[in-house]
C-alpha cells in the first residue's frame, strides 16, 4: 500500500507541475528524480546523463524529424488543391457528396504527413471555404474535418507510432503496417456516418453537383498521381522490406521536395520555414522522449512498475476489464495533454500491467493511438479543435460538438479492434519477425 501512496504522490506532483506550465520534459525528469530520491539509492546524476545520451542517438528516432519535414513541406505546397480537384469528380454521386473530400483527403494526406494537426490545417484551408460556398451544413464540414484529421496519428507514417515504438522498443515498421487496416476501418466508419446522415436528412444538403463523364474523372485523377506515388514510395518500400522506416523517411523528404517543385511551391523561403518548423517540433518531441526515458529508468530502479503490475494482478482483472479502465483513463488524460505527451507519460507505468495480462504490445500500440486520436477532438486541449478554430474563428465548443459523432466512431473503432484484434495484427503477421 505504501508504494501505491508514493505512486499517487508522484502523479499528483507531475500533474501539479504540468498545471503550473512546467515543460513536459522537465516535469518528467523532476518526477524521476523525486522517485529515485525517495525509493532508491542509485546515483541520479550518472543515470540521468547516460539515459539522455543513450536516447539521443537512437537510429529509429532519426525517422521522426524527416517524417515531420515531409508534412511541413507538403503543408506549404499546393497538394490540398490537387487532392480536391482529383477527388471531387469521383465523390459527387455518393450520399453526402463532397463532404467525403474531407474524409478521403485527410486519409490521403495522413499517409504522407504523419501529423494530425498538419492534416487538419492542410485539408481545412482548402475544403472549408469550398464546402461553405457550396452550401453544405457547417456542423458536418467541421465534424468531418476534425474527426478525419485524427487519421494523421494512425495511418502510417505516424509520428506517434514512432514515439511509441521508441518508448516501448517495438518494431516501427511492424507498427506502421499494423496501422493500415485500423486506419481504413476509421475511413469506412467516417464515410459511413456521412452517408447515413445524407440518406436520413437529404434536405440539409445542397442540390446535386455537376456530373462528370468517365473521361473527365480520369483526367482529374491525374492530379492525384504525384501524392499517390509519394505514398507508394514511402509506405510501399517499408512493406516490401526494401527500406527501413528511416530510409523510407529520407526518400519521402526527397519526393515531397520534388512534388513541391513540380507544383511551383518550392522556394528558399518555403524550405527555410519548413526546416524551422520541423526542427522546433522534432526538438520538442525528442526532449520529451528523453525525459520519458529517464522516468522509465528511474521507475525501474524504484521497482514501482513491477509492484504496480503485481497490485493490478491481485485484482484478477481480465484483459477486457483492464482495457475498459485504461480507455476511460486515457480519454480523461487526453482532455488535458496532447497525444505524444499521453504516450510518453504512461508507457513506463502501463506496459508492465498490459504485458502481465497477456496483451500484445504491438496491438496495444494501435489501440493506444486510436484512443489518443479521441483526445485530439476533446476540449479543452484538443489540437485539431484549436487548428480548426484558427482557420474559422468559430467557438471551440461548437467545433467540439460538431466532432462528437466522430468521437463516437473512434470509440466504436476501439471496440471493434478489441473484439477483433486481427484487424491490427494480421498484416504484421505476414511480415514475419
Amino acid at each position: 500500500m505504501s508504494e501505491i501512496l508514493i505512486v499517487f504522490g508522484l502523479l499528483v506532483a507531475l500533474v501539479a507541475m504540468l498545471a503550473c506550465g512546467v515543460w513536459v520534459a522537465f516535469a518528467l525528469v523532476i518526477t524521476g528524480v523525486l522517485s529515485m530520491l525517495v525509493l532508491s539509492s542509485a546515483p541520479i546524476g550518472p543515470i540521468l546523463a547516460t539515459t539522455f545520451w543513450g536516447h539521443s542517438h537512437s537510429w529509429a528516432l532519426a525517422a521522426l524529424p524527416m517524417f515531420i519535414l515531409i508534412g511541413e513541406i507538403l503543408l506549404r505546397s499546393r497538394l490540398s488543391e490537387d487532392m480536391f480537384s482529383g477527388l471531387a469528380p469521383w465523390l459527387g454521386r455518393l450520399p453526402g457528396r463532397l463532404l467525403h473530400v474531407n474524409v478521403f483527403g485527410c486519409a490521403i494526406f495522413a499517409a504522407v504527413s504523419g501529423s494530425s494537426a498538419a492534416t487538419a490545417a492542410t485539408i481545412g484551408k482548402m475544403s472549408i471555404p469550398e464546402l461553405k460556398e457550396r452550401g453544405y451544413p457547417e456542423s458536418l464540414i467541421l465534424g468531418t474535418l476534425a474527426g478525419s484529421a485524427t487519421l494523421g496519428l494512425l495511418i502510417p507514417p505516424s509520428i506517434i507510432l514512432i514515439v511509441y515504438g521508441v518508448a516501448t522498443e517495438q518494431s516501427i515498421a511492424r507498427l506502421f503496417i499494423a496501422g493500415i487496416l485500423p486506419g481504413l476501418l476509421l475511413v469506412f466508419l467516417f464515410a459511413g456516418y456521412v452517408m447515413v446522415v445524407a440518406l436520413t436528412n437529404p434536405g440539409i444538403f445542397p442540390p446535386g453537383e455537376q456530373r462528370f463523364s468517365l473521361r473527365q474523372k480520369l483526367s482529374a485523377s491525374r492530379r492525384l498521381i504525384p501524392v499517390l506515388a509519394l505514398i507508394a514510395g514511402v509506405i510501399g518500400s517499408i512493406y516490401a522490406g526494401i527500406a527501413s522506416p528511416t530510409d523510407a523517411a529520407a526518400v519521402g523528404v526527397v519526393l515531397s521536395t520534388v512534388l513541391a517543385w513540380w507544383n511551383g511551391a518550392l522556394s528558399w523561403e518555403m524550405l527555410k520555414e519548413a526546416l524551422m518548423g520541423a526542427t522546433i517540433t522534432s526538438c520538442m518531441i525528442a526532449f520529451i522522449l528523453a525525459g520519458a526515458a529517464f522516468l522509465s529508468v528511474a521507475m525501474g530502479f524504484t521497482g514501482i512498475p513491477r509492484d504496480l503490475a503485481v497490485w493490478i494482478g491481485s485484482f484478477n482483472l481480465s484483459p477486457y476489464a483492464l482495457l475498459a479502465a485504461l480507455t476511460v483513463f486515457f480519454i480523461i488524460l487526453g482532455c488535458f495533454l496532447d497525444g505524444i505527451s499521453v504516450v510518453v507519460l504512461t508507457t513506463s507505468i502501463i506496459m508492465p500491467m498490459v504485458e502481465s495480462v497477456g496483451i500484445d504490445p504491438l496491438w496495444f500500440g494501435i489501440y493506444l493511438v486510436i484512443v489518443v486520436e479521441m483526445s485530439q477532438i476533446t476540449p479543452p486541449v484538443g489540437f485539431n479543435l484549436f487548428v480548426i478554430q484558427g482557420l474559422t474563428g468559430i467557438d471551440i465548443l461548437k467545433i467540439a460538438k460538431a466532432a462528437l459523432p466522430f468521437f463516437l466512431m473512434l470509440l466504436l473503432a476501439v471496440i471493434l479492434t478489441t473484439a477483433f484484434p486481427s484487424i491490427a495484427t494480421y498484416l504484421p503477421s505476414l511480415m514475419g519477425n
